[in-house]
């Protein structure tokens, strides 16, 4: 998916809303818990539930990793459910020497069919350049994340006097244009948003924190936002555990439905 067509998706369904199927089988609905494909099924109904609320869904790949085999069939099953009208991410935190970079890219962009990774940006231009050699494919770099541990290198400042993840900012902003390449920055970091934005005002950013971790969707729209929208706010455990009963799928898509009205305000239609 590119970017027009990704901005065309937010303008038709009046919502930025990413739905993260961070899916933990020990927080399914019971009756789902015990089947062969529980995990698979309850991705397919959380879509169908949500797809009209939002253009995008986030696969952490850690959830699905850890079950072996069986997790890595469920990841690529749920991925091939999810409309291609909607962003499809794989949130795998990926990047390493160029080789296995490419390796990497190849699995979740040929093998899986995946529109966008997460990638880590510490190990260099080699680790990502492989990610960014596919068109219409977007590499989604680490900038300023949402956990306590961000202090610890990412809010370090420099002997120019900037913060550590302003120069990564600007650094990888110029390996690839904003066509390919999103920001992560975490939602409870919004006081960050107005300076990130002088860096690259163009670039999407992928926002987590959101809901459960707390931070606010308004202040992130208001310092945050450009022309093209250029936010997608992800929404994990407020959204596909809102019910843990038969009625499961009503509670996600109420509160799905909720964060699209939110954002139509916040998109001024």
């Amino acid at each position: 998916m590119n970017r027009t067509e990704l901005v065309e998706q937010i303008r038709l369904k009046q919502s930025f809303l990413c739905v993260g199927l961070d899916t933990d089988l020990e927080k399914i609905p019971a009756h789902l818990q015990s089947r062969p494909n529980g995990i698979v099924e309850f991705n397919k109904q959380i879509i169908d539930a949500t797809k009209d609320h939002c253009v995008s869904y986030k696969i952490n790949t850690a959830f699905y990793e850890a079950l072996g085999a069986r997790g890595w069939d469920a990841l690529e099953e749920t991925c091939d459910y999810i409309p291609d009208t909607h962003l499809k991410i794989a949130d795998a935190k990926r990047a390493d020497i160029g080789n296995t970079s490419n390796y990497y890219a190849k699995a979740f962009f040929e093998r899986m069919k995946f529109d966008a990774v997460t990638v880590a940006p510490y190990m260099g231009e080699d680790s990502i350049a492989p990610f960014l050699s596919y068109k219409n494919k977007w590499t989604i770099v680490l900038g300023l994340t949402s956990n306590k541990g961000a202090f610890d290198f990412e809010m370090l400042k420099l002997s120019n006097g900037r913060h550590l993840y302003e120069q990564v900012l600007e650094t990888i902003s110029s390996w690839g244009s904003s066509e390919q390449l999103m920001f992560v920055v975490g939602a409870t970091q919004a006081s960050e948003l107005e300076n990130i934005r002088k860096i690259i005002p163009d670039h999407f950013l992928l926002v987590p924190g959101v809901g459960a971790q707390g931070g606010s969707l308004e202040e992130v729209a208001q310092y945050g936002m450009n022309k093209d929208c250029g936010l997608l706010i992800n929404a994990s455990r407020a959204i596909i555990y809102a019910g843990n009963g038969p009625d499961f799928t009503d509670k996600a898509a109420e509160v799905a439905r909720s964060y699209q009205e939110e954002m139509k305000g916040c998109l001024g239609v």
